[in-house]
């Protein structure tokens, strides 16, 4: 027997009010052993069971959807980027992100980028990627001018054929924000572009 969804909380709720109404005493958090003088037939049992479960799926999902998962992508060279980029989605805008990692300069291996291919682990961490996208509800695509690479583009393509929501640094509001401290940073330093 299949139940609709948001019935199951009701149907435990029901069941423990019916035996309380029964003089059974169902109290949440006691440190008593749960005795009912009810019986409680295989059926009931599995009833109960799969109601709790459902109520569970039903309150992850809940949760889930409060919280979707974004897999940031883009170039190695930009993991800097990404990682400001992944900060103010998740301030912002409640997301969860996950992506590439900034690793510090005392890292054994740290170079400024392809790091995978430097420590030999390159197809798993590409591989690991494309799970990634696979539980995620989307993609943030870290294209800064522009540049996406090979690997960028076989996730990108990937994500597209999974019909995930693909955003891009270039066009995205967060994109904007993080290039415009770039911006200012270099205009303050005295490096940004001169008008040709």
């Amino acid at each position: 027997m299949e139940m609709k969804s948001g019935k199951h909380l009701a149907v435990v709720r029901t069941w423990l009010q019916w035996n309380a109404a029964n003089g059974d005493n169902l109290e949440w958090g006691s440190k008593e052993p749960l005795v009912l003088k009810t019986p409680l037939t295989p059926y009931i049992l599995e009833e109960l069971a799969q109601s709790v479960r459902n109520v569970v799926e039903e309150d992850l999902l809940r949760k889930n959807a409060a919280h979707p998962l974004i897999v940031m992508c883009g170039s190695s060279r930009y993991v800097d980027i990404m990682a400001v980029c992944a900060w103010l989605l998740e301030r912002d805008e409640g997301v969860i992100t996950t992506g590439l990692h900034l690793l510090p300069p005392w890292y054994p291996t740290a170079c400024a980028d392809h790091l995978a291919e430097a420590e030999n682990c390159s197809m798993q961490m590409d591989n690991l990627h494309l799970r990634k996208i696979d539980r995620a509800e989307g993609v943030f695509v870290v294209d800064v001018q522009h540049y996406i690479g090979e690997s960028t583009k076989r996730e990108v393509e990937y994500a597209q054929k999974q019909g995930k929501p693909i955003r891009w640094f270039t066009e995205d509001p967060i994109g904007k924000k993080v290039q415009a401290m770039i911006d200012d940073v270099l205009r303050k330093a005295g490096l940004e572009e001169k008008p040709s």
